[in-house]
């Protein structure tokens, strides 16, 4: 009598057209969530998909690609930073969209400004930790897959995330207190 093992199920390899069209908004908000300037989001989103391009062949199928993605998006924005010797500059408020003109003026702004609180607040981090809290807390994706996307000890990647939280949490009491109150 023959033993046949069950094979696992086999995953098909996403084409690239496929990942840029559906992941291209993910991978711009990551950039400018990892400090890029607006004026640089799209060159290093190109940057981005060229590295996506170059390895999409050795992409394993069977894992969520957006924590992939971000490694990317990562690694590029890094390479970026030391090209461009650090240059910063605080984030402000996005332009509202036509949906949210129809809100109220005063909700909108509201938002804004915390949006705007919370990007000035994140530019304050070093790359490392502003990285980690990105993926970890605004992205979703669980410590293990952080830790793996970025290449670091899971322990660092929790050390990371809390000290990440802390200087935060720090960063937007310094905003803050140099406000002008209303």
């Amino acid at each position: 009598m023959e033993v046949r093992t069950a094979e696992p199920p086999t995953v098909e390899r996403p084409a690239f057209a496929n990942v840029f069209a559906a992941e291209l908004p993910y991978v711009l908000r990551s950039l400018r969530r990892l400090g890029a300037l607006p004026a640089d989001v799209e060159d290093l989103g190109h940057d981005v998909f060229m590295v996506v391009h170059r390895e999409l062949a050795r992409f394993d199928p069977a894992r969520p690609i957006r924590p992939w993605l971000f490694g990317i998006a990562f690694r590029v924005a890094s390479d970026h930073r030391r090209l461009a010797r650090v240059r910063r500059e605080v984030p402000t408020a996005q332009v509202p969209d036509a949906a949210a003109l129809a809100e109220s003026a005063e909700a909108h702004l509201e938002r804004a400004d915390d949006r705007a609180l919370v990007l000035a607040a994140l530019a304050a981090l070093d790359l490392e930790r502003r990285a980690v809290i990105v993926m970890h807390d605004l992205d979703g994706f669980s410590a293990p897959q952080v830790a793996a996307e970025l290449g670091i000890p899971l322990n660092t990647a929790y050390s990371r995330l809390r000290l990440a939280r802390e200087d935060l949490r720090r960063a937007v009491q310094r905003i803050r207190a140099r406000s002008p109150k209303p």
